[in-house]
Parts: structure tokens; C-alpha cells; sequence
């Protein structure tokens, strides 16, 4: 067991309540941000049930349109309907995908040190943008293992979730330029995933995926859509819209499985991963943002682990086995746990900028995964490493929420002393886990990998602020995607003697909703 010292130096990181959960306000229907989003997306036609997935053709440079089959009516119907508040324009919502599929998997180096550029602190969204990409660039291996590209399969799906939940919030809120920038991203996720897909499974299952996918988010839209308006037939419709979808989708995962995955289960994850969808939209429909939060939660988690699953039943054995090793289980829960952590920051600090009245539900959701990550490090490295960890991480996302209150107020001198505090955070928490990881990393490389993470999460607050909606997502699409980089560099850091400590997870606890229904062959 490492033994860990944490001074204080006279500084209080004993509060582990992390954000306080006052205030209140209203969120601003003002949509008078950034120019929506032009979409290049797919003519999809209705296709025969019986007969195979629809067929699709790309267009380049056309917005996304759905022709009239029988099939597909009312759906259309309800998206035809769907018209911003106070604009009287249609909305173009549907994620979609683009004719160019995103090839790249961000994946790290096996071992050493994190090569993270780090940007000046009065960098623009564009300048942290770009060097978060310069993460992947610099420690991308040349071929990336199957079990890297599962990884990145788990990340994609959770990301999915979050960015859908997302996309179907802002439709109930009816803001126009934010839904658009927030469609853009889930777009960019999707894209992502079915190139992915075709990496890990082939081109054929690939080619069979992407369209269902798709069309899955389209009805998930509509139904959102259908609880801004009001509108019981449409939801109606959506309802039946995705309840056919889940089925398409249970029998792809269970056909590509080849008798891994029984239909039935495979149909159940599926129904499981759309319940939360729909459930949490129905609570924030409702202003019930402690239950539509708690769930927006256990949404991620379950797609996330469902990733895990599908990579079981669709890998060979060899690819299998290299996942249950401990340093990838590490890599696979530190790396949800930390992403997790990177979207549920943003969304509080989304809430902490405007002060609307989710910011409650938003902050005891951070506060549980910061307890979740001290769990992480108890089960690692015991119990007084958890309580000095904890102290650091809390006293990190509290002054996160303080930057953020500060954008909203305007407050320079606030914001000043909110990034002079996370500075004291990156040198104590890198000196912190230099210890863990008994020096394989260095607190400078961990300081920068931290400094690149706190830059990346200021400047989201501030394009948020800003009304910048494409910038706060283009940078909350990267700070996702570092916190796997970061997690990648840790695990391996930390040794397969201590990620051996983990429990069991995967096909051993819960497969995503799927225990106990994956073959053993």
C-alpha cells in the first residue's frame, strides 16, 4: 500500500460537500447566439420492415429531410410540427450522419509520460480546442488495439447519452441556437461511432448500423419535441417510433453477436438505454430536475457500460480476454468516471452562468461523482489517500462553480481569484498523484495535464456565457475526450499490481443491464 502525506499548509480542502445546491432564476428562452449549425446530412427513405434496414443515400451539402413513406408518416407529422417558440421557423434537429465518417479513435500511448500541451490562461475557445487535439495527435499509437477501439466504443456510447439528453432538453426549453449546436455535436458522436463500428466489426455491420442509429435519434428528438408542444398525438407516435426502433436495434446487436447476445436481452439494454432517455425528458419537462438529473446519470452509466457488453459479444475471445486484464478495466472505469465527471461540470456550470433552477439537481449530481471517484481511490490506494483526494477534487469543482458565477456576474476579480485557486488545486493534486503513481508520472506532466482540463472547463463557462454555443461544445466534445487520454496515462501509471484492486466489472457486474445473458464462448 502507497503511504500518502497531504499538508495544507493552513488551507481548507476539508469540505467534501463540493457545491453548495441554493439558488434559483430562470433560463433565458433569448436565442440571439451564434448562427445555427448548417448540417450536412442523409436523404433517408422508408424502407420495408421485413425486409432489411432502410435504405439511406448521402447528399453532401443538403439539410437532412426524411421522404414520406407510410411507415413514416406520423413521425413526420411531428416534426413538421415542431416550430420554435417565438421564431416561427421550422427546427432542422435530426442527428444525422455526415458522408464523411470520423476515422480517428483518440487513444493514448501504453506508457509514460502525458505529452499535454498547455495554453496561455487567456486563451480562446479556438487555441484550447486545438490543443486538446494535439493530446490525441502526440500519443495516438499507430495501430490501435481492438481493445483501445472497445474503449473508445464505451466512451462514444456514454457520450451518445448525455449529448441526446442534451439535444432533447434544450427542445423542451426552446432555445433555438443552443439545440442547434448541441445537434452539431451528437452528429459528430454519431459519425464517430459508426466509423467505429466499421473499425471494430467490419464494414457490413458498419453499413447496417449507421442509418438505425440515426433514425433512433430522430424519433428521440421528436419526442421531445412533442413534450414542448404539448402535443399527446405526436408523442404518441414518437412512443411507437421508438419502441419499433428498439426492436431494429436489439435484432442488429443480437444478429452481429452470433448467438452471444440473446435477442431478448439485447432488446431489453436497448429499451433500457431510450427509458432514460424519454424518462429524464419527461421529468425536465416536468421541472423535476432532481429525478430527470439523477437519471441523465444513470443514462450515461448504463450506455457507457453497455459499450463493455457489445464489445464482449462482438469481439473475438483473444480481444475479450485483453479487456478483462486490470490495467484495462482500470483504463475502462477511470476513464468513465472521469468523463463523467468533465460532462456533469459543464452541466452545472451551464446552470451556475445563467442561474436557472436545475443548478440544485446539477451540483448534487457532480457532488455524487466526486464521491464516486474518492470510492475509486479508497479501493486503490485506501482509505486515507480517498479522504486527501476527495478534499482536492471538491475544493477543485468548487472553484470551477465559482468561475462560473462569476461569468455570470461579470466579476473579473472573481474570475481571477477562481483560476489563482485551481492553479493552488493542479499543484497539489499533481504532487498527489505523483505519489500513486510512485513517480512514473511526474508532477510537472500531471500539473500540465491538469492545467490543459481547468482551461478547457473556464472556457467552456465562457463561451456559454458568451452565448458561443458551437464553441462550448466543440470544447466540451475535447475535455471528453482528455479526461480517456488522462485516464489512459493513470492506469498505466498506477501498475497492474494496484489496478488488480478494482473488483471485477464488465461481463462479471452487470453488462450494461445484461448480466448473466452473454454466452460464455
Amino acid at each position: 500500500m502507497v503511504a500518502f502525506t497531504f499538508m495544507s499548509d493552513g488551507k481548507d480542502f476539508g469540505r467534501c460537500g463540493v457545491v453548495r445546491t441554493g439558488g434559483s432564476g430562470h433560463r433565458s428562452g433569448d436565442s440571439t447566439g451564434i448562427d445555427a449549425q448548417r448540417m450536412v446530412g442523409s436523404y433517408v427513405t422508408a424502407g420495408n420492415r421485413a425486409g432489411g434496414p432502410r435504405s439511406r443515400r448521402t447528399a453532401p451539402h443538403v439539410p437532412f429531410r426524411l421522404t414520406a413513406g407510410p411507415a413514416r408518416r406520423p413521425l413526420l407529422r411531428a416534426m413538421r410540427d415542431m416550430t420554435t417558440r417565438g421564431h416561427g421557423h421550422p427546427w432542422q434537429l435530426v442527428p444525422i450522419l455526415g458522408i464523411g465518417l470520423l476515422a480517428t479513435v483518440l487513444a493514448g500511448s501504453a506508457t509514460g509520460a502525458l505529452s499535454t500541451p498547455v495554453v496561455a490562461t487567456h486563451a480562446g475557445p479556438t487555441a484550447v480546442h486545438e490543443a486538446a487535439h494535439q493530446i490525441g495527435a502526440a500519443a495516438a499509437p499507430a495501430h490501435a488495439s481492438a481493445a483501445d477501439l472497445a474503449i473508445q466504443f464505451e466512451a462514444l456510447l456514454g457520450q451518445h447519452s448525455v449529448l441526446a439528453a442534451d439535444v432533447m432538453r434544450s427542445r423542451i426549453r426552446g432555445d433555438d441556437d443552443f439545440v442547434q449546436a448541441a445537434n452539431a455535436a451528437l452528429g459528430k458522436n454519431t459519425d464517430a461511432m459508426s466509423a467505429l463500428v466499421g473499425q471494430l466489426f467490419g464494414a457490413a455491420t458498419a453499413k447496417k448500423f449507421a442509418p438505425m442509429w440515426s433514425q433512433h435519434i430522430v424519433a428521440l428528438v421528436a419526442y421531445a419535441g412533442a413534450l414542448s408542444d404539448q402535443d399527446k398525438d405526436a408523442l404518441a407516435d414518437a412512443r411507437k417510433e421508438l419502441t419499433e426502433y428498439e426492436e431494429d436495434l436489439g435484432a442488429f446487436f443480437a444478429g452481429a453477436s452470433k448467438g452471444r447476445l440473446n435477442k431478448s436481452a439485447a432488446d431489453s439494454a436497448v429499451a433500457m438505454h431510450i427509458g432514460h432517455l424519454t424518462t429524464q425528458a419527461d421529468a425536465y419537462a416536468k421541472k423535476d430536475y432532481v429525478t430527470a438529473d439523477r437519471i441523465y446519470r444513470e443514462g450515461y452509466e448504463h450506455t457507457y457500460d453497455l459499450g463493455g457488453t457489445l464489445a464482449d459479444a462482438l469481439l473475438p475471445a483473444a480481444d475479450r480476454a485483453t479487456l478483462q486484464q486490470p490495467i484495462w478495466r482500470l483504463r475502462s472505469q477511470l476513464g468513465k468516471l472521469l468523463a463523467e465527471h468533465a460532462v456533469l461540470v459543464e452541466d452545472v456550470t451551464r446552470a451556475a452562468v445563467t442561474n436557472t433552477p436545475d443548478f440544485s439537481a446539477a451540483a448534487q449530481m457532480i457532488n455524487a461523482n466526486t464521491s464516486n471517484l474518492a470510492a475509486a481511490m479508497d479501493t486503490l490506494f485506501g482509505a486515507p489517500a480517498a479522504k486527501s483526494f476527495q478534499s482536492l477534487w471538491a475544493f477543485h469543482v468548487e472553484q470551477l462553480v465559482a468561475y462560473s458565477a462569476a461569468t455570470a456576474a461579470k466579476d473579473p476579480a472573481k474570475q481571477d481569484a477562481a483560476r489563482n485557486q485551481l492553479h493552488t488545486f493542479e499543484s497539489r493534486m499533481s504532487a498527489f498523484l505523483g505519489t500513486a503513481t510512485s513517480g512514473r508520472m511526474t508532477p510537472a506532466n500531471l500539473g500540465a495535464a491538469l492545467l490543459l482540463h481547468d482551461q478547457m472547463l473556464l472556457k467552456h463557462a465562457d463561451a456559454y456565457g458568451a452565448k458561443d454555443y458551437k464553441g462550448a461544445h466543440d470544447i466540451a466534445y475535447d475535455t471528453y475526450n482528455h479526461m480517456f487520454e488522462v485516464a489512459r496515462q493513470l492506469a498505466d501509471a498506477f501498475g497492474a499490481t494496484v489496478a488488480a484492486r478494482l473488483p471485477k466489472g464488465g461481463p462479471q457486474t452487470g453488462y450494461g443491464g445484461l448480466a448473466g445473458f452473454v454466452e460464455r464462448h
